[in-house]
């Protein structure tokens, strides 16, 4: 009877350390945040109000050019019965500025295909100053039966580009890679002969 008084004295003394120990856990995060409030140490933690000299407002990005605006106009063409189109067919963007665009494609046939999209830009200056930082054009897409897809462009206009450029045409051709693929010559038919 004795061990049983004991073992159930144990048992709630380990009891209360557990809890005593998720309590200290749980209280960690005010304590940490209190403390270094205090001493000044985790300046990262502290909001940007409360930082000696910090400003308010992000600075503004120096390498877009807002003093002049350039027209892009989207154009998509399709070698093969799908559909291909820019979501939007032209944008104002000022060089140096962050754009993205999507293009839309759905593989209308009854199998499944391979493509790929090749760029053009005209005028042909153009092409060395549109800087593509994310482009469907760089991979190969399968799509199946009736399958649709959305897939972002993602430029910037390089600010070196010449003044007297106004308008830009970002021209894909999207064409099936490979194509249908014969059958496979029969081997007995071949010995045969």
């Amino acid at each position: 009877m004795m061990l049983k008084r004991e073992n159930f004295n144990m048992l709630g003394k380990l009891g209360v350390i557990v809890l005593g120990m998720f309590c200290f856990g749980y209280a960690l995060v005010p304590i940490y945040r209190a403390i270094c409030e205090m001493t000044g140490i985790n300046v990262l933690a502290l909001g940007d109000r409360q930082i000696p000299g910090a400003t308010a407002t992000l600075p503004a990005n120096t390498q877009v050019d807002r003093t002049r605006t350039i027209t892009v106009e989207f154009d998509a063409n399709s070698r093969g019965p799908w559909h291909f189109k820019p979501a939007q067919s032209s944008l104002q963007v000022h060089p140096g500025e962050l754009t993205t665009v999507m293009y839309e494609f759905q593989n209308v046939q009854n199998r499944t295909m391979s493509a790929q999209a090749i760029p053009s830009y005209a005028p042909a200056q153009a092409g060395a100053h549109f800087n593509k930082l994310e482009c469907f054009c760089f991979s190969q897409y399968t799509l199946a039966p009736g399958e649709k897809k959305q897939w972002p462009v993602a430029f910037v206009i390089d600010t070196k580009l010449s003044r007297d450029v106004k308008t830009i045409t970002l021209s894909y051709t999207f064409f099936e890679v490979g194509g249908k693929t014969p059958a496979v010559p029969d081997a007995s038919k071949a010995a045969g002969a």
